[in-house]
């Protein structure tokens, strides 16, 4: 990428399905994304447990020794319902918590295919960056075309105006992990002059959190 400034990309934050899908490229474009963010020298951040293509991800980026932090909520732990973490674990106690927390750590977020649950949390944040909540760049790892129809019905919406052009910049999709980490370090974030003027308010917590009961 000679001649586009890079993004320092330290965390990257991994949205997918705690099943491994029907399609066994699924489970190998895992495992090749946890070989690539080891080798780029990146750490994970994801929802916890060692289930489907979370448990592929995570336990082949501890395997390059880095570091992974799983976020999940307390109610997921008990009867080991999806297994033990990889790595460092906080217990949350709230959905809404566990992706607050996802955001605030991550520099960056990567959906792989997945259900509701993976569709919600690469949503989410794709709104609170229209919203100015954050700068981070999000993109989908479209394997085999997993994503094809959520892209062009993304698309479809921009045509309809219900997405701005801008807007539409947010999501970003490669067919390959190294060619997605690239896009993601070269992503400039172009906030919409209207929403960037939003105030969020703090808590009552020393440290400014985000207020984020706001959803689209």
């Amino acid at each position: 990428m000679e001649g586009v400034s890079v993004r320092k990309i330290k965390k990257i934050c991994v949205f997918c399905g705690a099943n491994s899908g029907k399609d066994v490229a699924f489970v190998n474009a895992a495992f090749h994304l946890g070989e690539v963010l080891g080798k780029r020298k990146i750490d994970l951040v994801y929802g916890g447990g060692k289930l489907g293509l979370m448990g592929c991800v995570s336990t082949t980026v501890a395997q390059h020794e880095r570091q992974v932090l799983g976020i999940i909520p307390s109610a997921f732990t008990v009867n080991n319902l999806v297994g033990e973490t990889c790595g460092k674990e906080i217990k949350v106690a709230t959905m809404q918590e566990r992706l607050v927390m996802m955001m605030e750590l991550s520099d960056a977020f990567i959906s792989l295919p997945g259900g509701f649950g993976t569709l919600e949390e690469l949503f989410q944040m794709i709104s609170w960056a229209q919203l100015s909540i954050h700068n981070k760049p999000i993109g989908v790892l479209n394997i085999n075309g997993f994503f094809n129809g959520l892209l062009s019905f993304v698309d479809h919406a921009v045509k309809q105006e219900f997405i701005t052009p801008r807007a539409r910049k947010i999501l970003i999709s490669a067919t390959t992990a190294d060619e997605l980490v690239d896009k993601l370090q070269a992503f400039r974030f172009e906030s919409d002059p209207a929403l960037s003027k939003l105030k969020w308010s703090p808590s009552s917590s020393q440290k400014e959190k985000l207020d984020l009961t706001l959803r689209l």
